[in-house]
């Protein structure tokens, strides 16, 4: 007899799933994890082309934007997770195989396109699962992505200071990941067919409806989500080149992007509970307040210190508190799309990601000109700014009341 995915318990599904955003925090952060070692092979010293090349990143990211919602329509979310997470995994092989700067860029550019179409699915599959256990679970498996991140930063720290090379990394957590979807994609689950409901018990609008003109909600939680993806940009694939060219540090205190993920990691995990203290917009709000803080302290006290060690000190202490403001900012977003909107969850998560990712189109071309320009440092100070919109907008747009 054949075992549906519906049929096992639901705790046992819920750790399935949870485990599908282990292995896509744990492929993102065993790249970023190595970005400088990457840089190194490549000889990328200019900013403007290193930035050139994170840029495609976020390109592949938005060229699969199109094709998100579709195929999650029509593959649906249980087979378009095992398709991603599979191509995200060959996309950081091929990454460390590179040696060819086309090559390279290809590269980079499917690892975008896949972590797009990864990133819509899973989420679509854990909305499901907040609505089939009644539980609110989202900040969960975002706190499961980042504790996997956060071991792939550790992992990838242990990997420069022993010297292991970026494809022989690459390559066993590539393998790894491809196991782990082979062995726990049973508890994957069909997506329901029915659009729900919303709230004030209202019909969803057709399909066309949303293509013609998206939810305001939609739009406005998109903005919001825009600022933060341009935060993340700019500690995901800069915090180790701050500490690597802006305050030297030497590979024993490559650090800056380890604090940042424990913080992630940690703010993920009680971002429940500050939502059950202070309510959801009192969340971004505070979210929004601890960005602006950090990233002035990475850049202002902390390029000031005169010792290497002060220097890590009062940087790192500035990148945790980035790392905490950012925890909360997706599941959060995503928790208030769920909640209040009346578009299919797939289709929703499509618009949202349309908006938001032009932040990550903007951030590594806008960092690398004020970098060139200027230096890192003022260009985290320009993105430190992105945290008062946010607090600015969460405050005074009616889409986060509670």
């Amino acid at each position: 007899m054949t075992v549906r995915p519906s049929d096992y318990p639901k705790e046992r599904i819920r750790l399935g799933v949870w485990a599908f955003f282990l292995m896509q925090g744990l492929c993102f952060s065993t790249w970023a994890s190595r970005i400088p070692d990457i840089m190194a092979v490549f000889a990328a010293d200019d900013v403007a082309f290193w930035s050139w090349m994170l840029f495609l990143i976020p390109a592949g990211k938005f060229v699969a934007l199109p094709l998100a919602g579709w195929l999650v329509s029509r593959l649906g979310s249980r087979t378009l997770v095992q398709i991603s997470i599979a191509g995200y995994a060959a996309a950081l092989f091929a990454i460390g195989l590179a040696t060819d700067v086309y090559v390279l860029g290809g590269s980079l550019f499917g690892f975008g396109v896949c972590w797009n179409l990864c990133d819509i699915s899973l989420n679509t599959q854990g909305i499901g699962i907040e609505r089939m256990t009644g539980r609110p679970v989202m900040a969960k498996f975002h706190g499961g992505w980042s504790l996997a991140a956060c071991g792939g930063a550790l992992l990838g720290f242990l990997m420069i200071v022993r010297g292991v090379s970026p494809f022989v990394h690459f390559s066993l957590v590539a393998a790894v990941i491809v196991l782990g979807m082979l062995s726990l994609r049973k508890y994957l689950q069909e997506d329901a067919e029915p659009a729900p409901a919303r709230e004030d018990g209202k019909a969803a609008p057709a399909l066309t409806g949303f293509i013609r003109k998206p939810e305001w909600l939609l739009i406005e939680l998109g903005v919001v989500s825009l600022f933060a993806l341009i935060v993340e940009s700019a500690m995901f694939d800069w915090s180790g080149v701050y500490f690597k060219s802006v305050i030297q540090a030497p590979d024993s205190l490559q650090i800056g992007f380890l604090v940042f993920m424990v913080m992630v990691t940690a703010g993920r995990f009680l971002t429940g509970y500050a939502q059950d203290r202070l309510g959801k917009r009192g969340v971004l709000q505070l979210a929004g307040l601890l960005i602006f803080a950090g990233f002035f302290i990475s850049a202002v006290p902390g390029g000031l210190m005169t010792s290497m060690t002060g220097k890590v000190t009062v940087i790192s202490l500035g990148f945790m508190l980035v790392g905490l403001g950012i925890s909360s900012m997706v599941p959060t977003v995503y928790s208030l799309v769920g909640a209040k909107s009346a578009t299919p969850v797939g289709i929703a998560l499509t618009v949202l990601s349309s908006i938001a990712f032009v932040g990550s189109l903007i951030a590594p071309l806008l960092i690398g000109l004020v970098s060139r320009t200027f230096s890192l440092q003022y260009a985290y100070m320009l993105v430190g700014l992105l945290g008062l919109c946010i607090l600015l907008m969460t405050t005074f747009r009616r889409a986060f009341k509670n």
